[in-house]
């Protein structure tokens, strides 16, 4: 058993001529808004301002450029491997190609932490805008209805390697019944999902479009009541390791990192974009600009409306807004209109990545073929769609958000490391092959992505990294379950190399 054997990139490359069956119907500008769409979330209406008052002040506006520099390194790679590879298994496939099958079972089984993971922790925030927006309106919702009925706190002096006092023990009852409002989403999205790409994305266009409106009126406002005082000392004194000062600085950056996770997610559209070679590149480098531009001007603006002691809420932009007099109470309603909505577009471009992850890994084998089945009328991986949508409603009806957004973390981080990994590998094993998009200054650029990514796992909690181990080690029995004997790479070795 060859577990690192490779697909062959003119293999697959031919494969890309040759696979007519999802559709090809998006450009770069629906590219472009599907990687603003993931983005642009709970990272700009609550990041920002918890990241301020927490580690950083005003300075978090170089956080975000610390953060913004280490993502485009992942952001180059994947550009790289997207316009050479457009498939839909993204970071799945590009290590396929370069590292080998197991690595490449092992990105895409963390992919589903990415995703689907993802998608069900939005949807959790979601429900808590969409409460608090009907609570404003005077509809109240049981709160039996809205949260999840399980939490788990880890116990005092648990360690990693003790999984059963990490996993068994903890657990606790909040005499909820089910999370509906984040059921609901999910279920919505995904019959959207299955309807059609073309459709999915109209709808996500309008909805960035809306959450952009919102930002930038914001912005707009906001700058004329901006206190130059609230942004000194523009860097707080340090009053602990990591808190304020430039150490404050470095974690912000650390802590913020994840307000960009998504952007990956344009890489599961190649296969259904009509010029992947050219829109790829695009769409993955110019949703991480616009965002980055918008994060710091929004960070700016929030640091200058408000003294940043007082941002550490669940709805800073609200906070600020609140702070500018009854004259602007019409904008508070109108950004958290803006929240739902940004929101809304992140669970759907995440429920949109994973089936087509699913999609790929089952053409390859490694899944069962009911994951790459495609609807005759809407051409979309829909069985795979059902099953992702019906997993994520029952996460997010069930579980907290601060556990499923640690497992988001750590997953995506190992994804985009591999990536960075897999460029600088296929540099040297196949230099002749046609790359449309080349990444700068590759010996440097995808190394640094590596270390980066690798560092801020490092900096992950103990109990994350148990979490993972134990989710590799299903992954694993998985593969060597089914993966392996079933992989179309060891029944036709002309497609390895």
């Amino acid at each position: 058993m060859n577990l690192f054997r490779r697909r062959s990139v003119a293999a697959l490359q031919a494969e890309v001529l040759t696979d007519k069956s999802l559709k090809r119907a998006l450009g770069p500008v629906n590219l472009t808004a599907l990687g603003i769409g993931a983005i642009i979330g709970a990272g700009i209406f609550v990041l920002t301002g918890q990241a301020a008052a927490q580690y950083a002040g005003p300075a978090i506006v170089y956080s975000f450029i610390l953060s913004g520099l280490a993502c485009a390194f992942a952001g180059l790679c994947y550009a790289e491997f997207a316009s050479m590879i457009p498939l839909s298994g993204s970071a799945y496939t590009y290590g396929y190609a370069t590292l080998g099958e197991f690595i490449a079972w092992i990105i895409g089984w963390n992919l589903i932490l990415e995703y689907l993971f993802a998608a069900s922790t939005v949807a959790v925030g979601w429900s808590g805008y969409v409460v608090s927006f009907l609570k404003d309106l005077h509809i109240t919702i049981p709160a039996a209805f809205t949260s999840a009925p399980y939490d788990h706190l880890t116990p005092t002096g648990a360690h990693w390697w003790n999984l059963w006092q990490l996993f068994a023990n903890g657990w606790t009852s909040t005499g909820a019944v089910l999370n509906v409002p984040a059921m609901l989403i999910v279920g919505a999205i995904t019959i959207l999902l299955v309807i059609g790409i073309k459709e999915s994305v109209n709808f996500n266009n309008v909805i960035v479009a809306l959450k952009l409106a919102v930002i930038l009126t914001f912005i707009a406002v906001g700058a004329a009541y901006i206190n130059r005082h609230n942004w000194h000392p523009f860097v707080p004194p340090a009053i602990s390791p990591g808190h304020f000062g430039w150490g404050g600085v470095v974690r912000g950056a650390g802590v913020i990192f994840f307000a960009y996770i998504g952007f990956d997610a344009v890489s599961t559209a190649a296969q259904e974009s009509k010029n992947p070679q050219r829109d790829m590149p695009i769409a993955l480098l110019g949703s991480l600009a616009i965002c980055t531009v918008l994060y710091i001007t929004v960070s700016l603006v929030l640091t200058g409306i408000v003294n940043y002691t007082q941002l550490n809420v669940s709805a800073p932009i609200a906070v600020a807004v609140s702070s500018l007099g009854p004259s602007l109470a019409w904008l508070e309603y109108f950004i958290k209109i803006g929240a739902i909505a940004g929101l809304s577009s992140v669970i759907l471009v995440m429920l949109l990545g994973q089936p087509r992850i699913f999609y790929t890994m089952s053409k390859d084998g490694l899944l069962p073929p009911v994951f790459s089945a495609v609807h005759p009328k809407f051409r979309t991986p829909w069985i795979a769609q059902i099953i992702t949508g019906a997993a994520a409603m029952l996460v997010a009806g069930l579980f907290p958000i601060g556990l499923l957004g640690e497992l988001v973390s750590i997953g995506t981080l190992l994804a985009f490391a591999i990536v960075c990994a897999g460029v600088f590998v296929l540099r040297f094993t196949d230099p002749e092959i046609k790359r449309p998009f080349r990444t700068p200054v590759f010996w440097l650029t995808a190394p640094l992505g590596v270390l980066s990514c690798g560092y801020l796992m490092y900096n992950l909690p103990p109990d994350t990294w148990a979490r993972l181990i134990v989710w590799l080690a299903l992954g694993l029995v998985i593969y060597f379950a089914y993966g392996c004997r079933h992989s179309k790479l060891a029944q036709r070795p002309d497609r390895a190399r």
